[in-house]
């Protein structure tokens, strides 16, 4: 029964994704795609000549039934892979999504290993008398006068 639902869930999830890749928009697109000439801004973040020349080879793209993969892959193949708002998830690209979450993972594994280490090699303070004074005891008169005085403290 659950993979039924799971299966559900996933086919509901897919059918957007398929129709996104099919019938792309100029505005999904933005988000995706780098301006050719501007320092790290996207197309819906740049208002250069170069990011709307961009925009209307998109939106001509669009208008001739290209899918997202196609017209992606014509803007790489004219700009490079710089043009791509995120790096390709193969080849040697594959690296910018993969060393990140290797890197917490590996940091995550020798703090532990440093804590667990750290925890091993404390030493365990020696006990210490109830009523010493720089590691003397007191004097037992002293003491049971003391202890009279709390029990008349706390009763």
């Amino acid at each position: 029964m659950r993979w039924l639902v799971v299966l559900a869930a996933a086919l509901m999830l897919a059918a957007p994704a398929a129709a996104s890749e099919q019938h792309p928009t100029l505005a999904e697109l933005e988000n995706e795609i780098m301006c050719p000439v501007c320092a790290g801004e996207t197309l819906a973040q740049s208002d250069s000549p170069a990011a709307a020349q961009v925009e209307r080879f998109i939106q001509a793209r669009i208008a001739a039934g290209d899918t997202r993969s196609e017209i992606k892959n014509k803007l790489v193949a004219e700009y490079g892979t710089r043009i791509l708002a995120a790096p390709p998830r193969h080849g040697f690209d594959l690296l910018a999504w993969a060393l990140p979450p290797a890197g917490i993972v590996a940091a995550a594994v020798v703090l532990g290993l440093l804590a667990w280490r750290w925890s091993r090699l404390r030493e365990e303070p020696e006990p210490r008398e109830l009523w010493a004074v720089n590691g003397q005891r007191l004097d037992p008169a002293l003491e049971r006068l003391v202890d009279e005085e709390l029990e008349d403290f706390d009763g």
